[in-house]
């Protein structure tokens, strides 16, 4: 069984890569929180992975971060969701508030991700809310500050354009620029698009 891949980015999409390990090419499924901090293509990438098991097909899923995979795994044990449902609630929102979305009990913020009704929300509460609650979070915990959480927002959205190919100089200018006209309303995911924007019609 697959756990951990570390290979060269040959082809990826918000939702699947193929990685090369030593000639073979892996695909790989993945959530956007992972694909929105992926490295270039051509580019080096390290995954923790899940190797799912079918009668008719063997499926990877991978995941940049431990807690996420945890996270999956989590998910694929309440029935009714498959990988692809897990996947999709992954990609419905950012971990910290999707953790704490369960440690509340938030049905409804549950609901509003597609895919995800009434009775999988409720059952995700049910299932989920005390085995959260005992998860290792380092570095997901909730913030005490608006500000600290537009710092944390702003340093991975930053990251992520680093690895994109941008100089950190020219990309952190954009990101505070950003940020000063959004204020702490913008996911890592909106302020990374809009720098893109930016950063593509500067160059």
């Amino acid at each position: 069984m697959i756990a951990f891949l570390t290979g060269t980015i040959l082809e990826k999409t918000p939702s699947t890569l193929i990685v090369e390990v030593h000639g073979i090419g892996y695909q790989i499924f993945i959530p956007l929180n992972t694909f929105y901090r992926l490295p270039e293509v051509k580019e080096s990438v390290s995954l923790h992975v899940h190797t799912h098991v079918r009668e008719d097909a063997l499926q990877l899923y991978g995941f940049l971060s431990p807690l996420e995979k945890e996270l999956f795994l989590l998910l694929l044990g309440i029935s009714g969701v498959g990988p692809k449902v897990a996947l999709g609630i992954l990609s419905g929102m950012e971990l910290t508030e999707l953790v704490q979305a369960l440690r509340d009990g938030n049905v409804d913020r549950l609901r509003a991700i597609p895919g995800v009704g009434p009775k999988t929300a409720g059952r995700l509460v049910l299932e989920l809310r005390e085995k959260v609650n005992a998860l290792s979070l380092a570095g997901l915990q909730t913030p005490v500050s608006a500000g600290s959480e537009l710092d944390k927002t702003k340093e991975d959205a930053l990251s992520a354009l680093v690895n994109l190919g941008y100089h950190r100089t020219e990309a952190k200018r954009t990101v505070d620029k950003i940020a000063e006209e959004t204020g702490d309303s913008e996911s890592v995911e909106g302020l990374i698009k809009k720098a893109l924007k930016k950063l593509a019609k500067v160059g």
